[in-house]
């Protein structure tokens, strides 16, 4: 009996191209292309940029608000006819470890008083929210499996409107759902307020990058 052909998806490069764990969240990540004060994992931890353990991983959306433009005579969606009015972006975590930054950031609008007291940080929410309270970034910080260098996704002008919501039970750990929300800047009003940065591939000792007419070899 003939021996039936099996269609899949999967190739040798597979292996290559899957984002493995939950990965890492910080706050005012530095990364500039081509930039010399870039972070690290490492340095962003060092410097504190870490927003805590998660649990539960974590979750990216960048959906945009697509506009079908209706014409007479088009009995359906046509080619071209399409627009884009807005992005919904966010970034997701559970966040497990209870700080008084964490408590501030779930809060959305607040402030952190630590002279007043010896004993306590005091936190307070506030009936505004101020151009201080957005975070110019939070990235999220993920592993390759077919490359040394990690996937960065950022979300700027960030802002988690959900609130905070701090459930505690016996047996359990207390966690924090964090939804940090993009926002335009003034400056950019045409940028949508995210960038993945996804490492180009490496064979060899040569980098891989695709262009319009193709691809093109660079030295590494």
């Amino acid at each position: 009996m003939k021996k039936k052909k099996v269609f899949s998806g999967f190739t040798r490069t597979t292996p290559e191209h899957l984002l493995l764990d939950a990965g890492a969240f910080f706050k005012n990540f530095i990364y500039e292309p081509g930039g010399t004060g870039n972070d690290t994992y490492d340095s962003a931890v060092s410097a504190g940029k870490l927003i805590g353990a998660t649990k539960g991983g974590g979750e990216f959306s960048a959906v945009p608000a697509v506009r079908q433009i209706e014409v007479d005579g088009v009995k359906g969606r046509a080619k071209g006819l399409e627009v884009i009015d807005s992005w919904d972006v966010y970034l997701k975590a559970t966040v497990l470890e209870a700080t008084s930054e964490s408590i501030k950031a779930a809060l959305c609008a607040s402030t952190v008083d630590t002279e007043l007291d010896a004993e306590y940080d005091i936190i307070e929410g506030n009936s505004s929210i101020d151009l201080e309270d957005y975070v110019d970034n939070v990235t999220w910080i993920g592993k390759l499996s077919g490359s040394d260098s990690p996937v960065i996704i950022q979300v700027y002008n960030a802002l988690n409107t959900d609130g905070l919501k701090l459930t505690v039970q016996d047996k359990a750990e207390a966690t924090i759902p964090m939804t940090f929300y993009g926002h335009y800047s003034q400056e950019e009003l045409d940028a949508p307020p995210f960038k993945v940065f996804y490492p180009k591939k490496k064979t060899a000792g040569i980098i891989e990058s695709a262009t319009e007419g193709g691809k093109v070899n660079e030295e590494n």
